[in-house]
């Protein structure tokens, strides 16, 4: 509903629509991609400690130095190579604004993270979809032409196919003169980064988040990683807009959470440990389950529409995410949860179908 105080541009807007995050009931929540498992224990000491009083009266440091070191530490890159923001949707907004604002039609998938059109709409930049194959696997060579730059999710979501690397570097070449932003939110559950692409390549920026792997989506902290001319562009956008971006909390527990890196081994093994088994066992019970590198599957049950078992599972208080989109409304995308998690799905699944088939029969 519009407001005769909006301005035109605000009321023509359409916000992306996340997830459900339910109040007040216990439910088994494996709609939203969140890790099933708890941060690092390092990162939660440092919420105990005294040592924050001080720091919670001043501003933070504007250039999130010390995360910057310990970023660019773990990646092999300069501390001028990284950028930080509040979540990667941020840091992806600023990208937008700093790099696709041409006369050319910005390239990503039709299928991918349905906050790209949405940063499209609100900065006035024009796009172009482009289809993927079949199997929803992506076809580089589909992204050669003029462009105002190319994203592309990598693993995909929601569908969790990876693009290798070479497949990566075909597409940097393809686009020589626009930055082609890498987007590896879900790239620690079985992916190889483009990070290691980036001093050959000064279009490629690759951006980040610890909502994902590091289990701090309640934190709000992503970072961009690209050559510092790039960096440099996103601090411009940064800078006419906040200052302090990043508060002084998040700076610390993030710096300390960084620098766990057996701690997020360990997470995700056990993610992708869980996810391996959970494909087999949808296979079972007779789903198409998309190949996934990421910490969920995109899975089309063969015996029940998708969207009756999504309403079908949320009456038994599990949740699961349900788009009602082109090419995968068959589909369901389901979070990788803990074991216990994945099995009391399962469960549910093997009840519902059964019913459904004793209904079906007795017709």
């Amino acid at each position: 509903m519009s407001n005769p105080f909006w301005s035109p541009a605000l009321a023509q807007l359409e916000p992306y629509v996340p997830g459900e995050q339910p109040r007040g009931r216990k439910l088994i929540k494996l709609n939203t991609n969140e890790n099933p498992y708890p941060p690092s224990r390092r990162a939660l000491e440092v919420l105990g400690g005294t040592q924050l009083a001080d720091a919670l009266r001043r501003y933070p440091d504007p250039e999130s130095s010390d995360l910057c070191a310990a970023i660019a530490g773990r990646f092999g890159v300069q501390p001028e190579q990284v950028f930080v923001g509040n979540g990667s949707d941020e840091v992806l907004a600023h990208s937008f604004y700093s790099f696709f604002r041409r006369d050319e039609p910005l390239l990503f998938p039709d299928i991918t993270y349905s906050f790209y059109p949405v940063y499209c709409q609100l900065y006035d930049i024009e796009y172009r979809t482009v289809p993927l194959r079949e199997d929803f696997s992506l076809a580089v060579e589909d992204y050669s032409g003029p462009a105002a730059g190319v994203i592309l999710a990598n693993p995909n979501a929601p569908s969790g196919r990876y693009l290798p690397l070479p497949e990566i570097e075909k597409l940097l070449q393809l686009q020589p003169q626009r930055v082609v932003v890498v987007d590896e939110a879900y790239i620690d559950f079985g992916g190889e980064s483009a990070v290691q692409l980036i001093d050959r390549y000064p279009n490629l920026l690759v951006v980040h988040t610890l909502s994902k792997s590091y289990a701090l989506a309640g934190l709000r902290l992503g970072f961009a990683m690209g050559q510092a001319h790039l960096i440099e562009g996103l601090n411009r956008a940064k800078n006419s807009f906040n200052s302090y971006p990043i508060d002084a909390v998040a700076q610390r527990v993030a710096t300390v959470a960084i620098d766990d890196s057996a701690w997020l081994a360990d997470c995700c093994n056990k993610v992708i440990a869980t996810r391996e088994r959970t494909v087999k066992a949808l296979q079972a019970l007779d789903f198409d389950v998309v190949p996934s590198k990421a910490n969920f599957v995109l899975a089309r049950p063969r015996k029940l529409g998708a969207e009756a078992l999504y309403h079908a599972l949320r009456e038994r208080e599990i949740l699961v995410r349900y788009f009602n989109k082109p090419r995968i409304s068959e589909y369901l995308r389901i979070t990788i949860g803990t074991d216990e998690e994945m099995e009391s799905l399962l469960q549910s699944c093997r009840e519902i179908i059964a019913s459904q088939t004793e209904q079906s029969g007795s017709l």
